[in-house]
C-alpha cells in the first residue's frame, strides 16, 4: 500500500534534528508522498528547499490565519510571484480560525479572500483550515469560485461536508480518528462517500491514540488508514488505494 500524507508540516522546526532518519522510517511505513503546506511567508524558502531535494515532497504556500501578526502587507505579492516560480500542488494552509478567544475575524476573511483569488487565478486547489466558521468559509469559496481543495481536519458537520463536496472538496481525516471519544468524526467517516476522503498527519500536531502528547509523525498515518478501515468495515487495500487516488487527482500528484 502507498498512501499521502496529504497535510503535514515537515519543513518545523520539530523536526529538523532528525527529518531524514524519520523520512526513512516514513517511507518504510508506506507513506510515500507527503504535500507540506506552508504558514508564514518567511518559510517559504526553507519549505521549498526541502521539497526540492527529497523525494516525494510536495509544497503549498500560503498564509495562516492564526498568525496574522506574522504576516506583512507585500507577502501576498511574494505568494504569486513564488507560484509562478515553483509551481506549489496548492495555495495552503490559509483558511478562518474564529476559535481562538480576541481572533480578528476582518482581517481574516480579508486574507482569506485576497488567497482564493490567487488560488483561482493560479487555477490551484486550497488547503483550508476551519475552525467554528464553516459556513462563513462555505460562503466564500462560493463567491470565489477555487477549483475545490482539501477541507484540513475536518469537523463540521455532514451537512457542511456536502457542501464542501459539491465545490470539489475532499475532507482531511488524521489522528483524532482514532480517539475513542471522536464520536462526530467517526459518524462522518462512515457516512461520506469513500472518494470524498484523504488522509492526513498534521504532523507535528494532532498525533494519533497510541502517540498522545507525543510529536506526531506521518509514520503513524497507516494508524488513520485502520480506524477507518475499523469504521467503514472494508478492505483496508481499497480503503488505501482509494484515499490515494483521490488525493493525487485533486492534486494532481506524480
Amino acid at each position: 500500500m502507498q498512501l499521502i500524507d496529504t497535510h503535514c508540516h515537515l519543513d518545523v522546526a520539530a523536526f529538523d534534528t532528525d527529518r531524514d532518519t524519520l523520512l526513512g522510517r516514513v517511507r518504510t511505513a508506506g507513506v510515500t508522498r507527503i504535500v507540506v503546506p506552508g504558514i508564514t511567508a518567511t518559510a517559504w524558502e526553507k519549505l521549498l528547499a526541502l521539497c526540492a531535494n527529497e523525494t516525494g515532497l510536495y509544497p503549498a504556500l500560503g498564509l495562516h490565519p492564526v498568525f496574522l501578526n506574522r504576516h506583512h502587507p507585500d507577502d501576498l505579492q511574494a505568494l504569486e510571484t513564488l507560484i509562478a516560480l515553483h509551481k506549489p500542488v496548492a495555495v495552503g494552509e490559509i483558511g478562518l480560525d474564529f476559535y481562538l478567544p480576541g481572533a480578528n475575524r476582518e482581517q481574516q476573511k480579508a486574507l482569506f479572500k485576497a488567497q482564493l483569488h490567487i488560488a483561482h487565478k493560479h487555477d490551484l486547489p486550497v488547503l483550508l483550515h476551519v475552525r467554528k466558521a464553516h459556513d462563513e468559509t462555505l460562503a466564500l469559496l462560493r463567491k470565489t469560485g477555487v477549483c475545490g481543495g482539501i477541507c484540513h481536519a475536518f469537523n463540521g458537520s455532514l451537512q457542511q461536508a456536502r457542501q464542501y463536496i459539491a465545490l470539489g472538496f475532499k475532507l482531511g481525516f488524521g489522528g483524532m480518528l482514532t480517539y475513542e471519544r471522536s464520536h462526530k468524526l467517526h459518524r462522518l467517516a462512515r457516512e461520506l462517500p469513500l472518494e470524498t476522503i484523504v488522509l492526513e498527519s498534521d504532523a507535528p500536531d494532532m498525533p494519533p491514540v497510541s502517540h498522545r502528547s507525543q510529536r506526531n509523525s506521518p509514520e503513524y498515518l497507516p494508524e488513520t488508514l485502520q480506524a477507518l478501515t475499523r469504521l467503514r468495515e472494508e478492505d483496508i487495500g481499497t480503503i488505501a488505494a482509494q484515499t490515494t487516488a483521490n488525493a493525487i487527482e485533486l492534486l494532481k500528484l506524480t
